[in-house]
């Protein structure tokens, strides 16, 4: 029976002892100069430049694709991940290189007293607590129990950065648009 996979071989199975395992690490240590703490450093380094590149990840608590919530003008160009869209009186707009918004759309805003002062969500990004753009507002509601709904839109609080808001816009029941935002902002209304 073919159950599509071809040319698989049982290899024999050979365990070693502690002292074996040992001089095998010892000896890659010396070959390589990496240490269990530098491979996990580098690991930690590869799975955020895999969030700045990718279309998925993690979005929040404090920012996204290497830009966080309050980096200066200069600190956020210096991350070599944004690309400017417009200029503007107190705030300029940008986007992600690697998630451009098209011709009339910005992906975040800097503003001159704040630094980066909103992000806007690329799409297939979620935040910690699993909420994405094509969410429900049940979905929305019950991540966050307490989202207040007294505004323009829904905003709640995010959790582990009580300085920022996640701002939810919906329509039919559906996020289409998620940004994180200092509490404070000043770019938009």
């Amino acid at each position: 029976m073919n159950n599509g996979h071809r040319g698989i071989r049982k290899h024999k199975v050979i365990r070693l002892g502690r002292p074996a395992i040992a001089a095998a690490l010892a000896a890659g240590i010396a070959l390589t100069g990496v240490t269990a703490a530098s491979a996990s450093a580098t690991s930690a380094d590869a799975a955020a430049d895999a969030t700045t590149t990718s279309g998925g990840g993690e979005f929040g608590p404090y920012g996204y694709g290497g830009v966080r919530l309050g980096m200066t003008l200069k600190q956020a160009k210096s991350t070599r991940t944004i690309v400017k869209k417009l200029d503007g009186g107190q705030c300029s707009g940008w986007d992600l290189k690697a998630h451009p918004t098209g011709r009339d759309g910005v992906g975040l805003y800097i503003s001159k007293n704040l630094g980066v002062a909103l992000i806007e969500a690329p799409k297939g990004v979620t935040t910690p607590e699993g909420i994405k753009v094509g969410s429900t507002m049940k979905q929305v509601k019950k991540a966050y129990p307490r989202l207040d709904t007294t505004g323009n839109y829904p905003v709640a609080v995010v959790p582990g950065n009580p300085k920022a808001l996640y701002y939810f816009l919906s329509n039919r029941g559906k996020v289409y648009e998620l940004a994180l935002a200092l509490k404070n902002q000043d770019c938009t209304n």
